[in-house]
């Protein structure tokens, strides 16, 4: 046999040698745990739907869209180019926001198959379907990423709404959406969306400090329900145990988090948490999004 060759035993007991070497080697252990180093855009897994969006998603809805609206269609457009060079591909939105052809003219030229996009349907409209045709058309797409029965309040929302799940089950059927869910205002609709398994993707109220966060009834408080947010914690972690898709909201308090060390604790807080998929907020500069950028890959380095 020629000597340039050798036995299987000895190439089993070279690889592992070799292994072994390269498990004691500092550099290698460096170059692990870059590789599983996490970011705020990567493209990360919404529960068990396997749609992917980037961790960090773009809201338009702050103020019910008014912020980003008012920064004009080429500042807006301004806003979604930038956020998609930095890696942002998940853009939040609603009827209520009323930035639909906002995004639609903004998107123009980038790849749908790289976007994640989802919108909300608010209340019980006489045709749902109509509805979603609606929005594929003032978005300029074929089909939506996400869409949320939007602004539940109550915990009979699933009886009061079937009109809405039942149009949402036929859209997701005929492959007009991918994942369907709710937006909670209030603790006894968050409770009840747990246990409705009708539910793809949640979208979440969450930081630590109690701020906007969801409380005993849906009635909006500026004050926040400081005490409520272990309540509310406690009902997202049986959703993630359940595998649906969640999403955090109201990481800086619906824009009150004007000290910086409130967004720092926010964001660490949500990032930390082990129990979001991905998190959105309502930007309105190019600065803010750097911002968010970093505090999210600070957090995620730390955890």
């Amino acid at each position: 046999m020629s000597n340039s060759r050798i036995s299987r035993r000895q190439f089993f007991g070279t690889t592992a040698a070799l292994a072994g070497a390269a498990a004691l080697s500092p550099g290698a252990v460096f170059s692990a745990r870059a590789a599983t180093k996490r970011t705020a855009t990567d493209q990360v897994t919404l529960g068990k739907t396997g749609i992917k969006l980037s961790r960090l998603g773009l809201g338009t809805g702050t103020n019910s869209g008014q912020v980003q609206r008012s920064l004009g269609r080429e500042g807006f457009d301004r806003l979604i180019r930038y956020a998609y060079d930095q890696g942002i591909t998940y853009i939040d939105t609603a009827q209520s926001y009323h930035t639909h052809e906002y995004i639609r003219e903004a998107i123009k030229g980038l790849p749908r198959e790289k976007l994640f996009i989802q919108t909300k349907m608010p209340d019980v409209p006489e045709n749902p379907l109509e509805s979603l045709d609606r929005y594929r058309q003032e978005l300029g797409v074929d089909y939506l990423d996400s869409v949320l029965s939007h602004y539940a309040t109550t915990d009979d929302w699933p009886e009061h709404r079937k009109r809405v799940l039942d149009a949402l089950d036929e859209a997701k059927e005929k492959k007009i959406i991918r994942a369907k869910g709710v937006s909670c205002h209030g603790l006894p609709a968050l409770t009840r969306a747990t246990k409705v398994d009708w539910v793809d993707v949640h979208l979440v109220r969450i930081n630590p400090q109690g701020r906007h966060v969801d409380g005993p009834s849906y009635e909006w408080n500026p004050n926040g329900y400081e005490t409520t947010m272990p309540e509310a914690m406690k009902e997202i972690k049986a959703m993630r145990a359940k595998g649906r898709g969640i999403i955090g909201m109201k990481l800086i308090g619906n824009g009150d988090f004007k000290k910086p060390e409130d967004r720092e604790k926010s964001i660490r807080y949500a990032m930390q948490s082990g129990v979001l998929d991905a998190v959105v907020i309502g930007f309105a500069s190019t600065a803010e999004i750097d911002e968010a950028i970093e505090r999210i890959n600070r957090a995620l380095a730390e955890a």
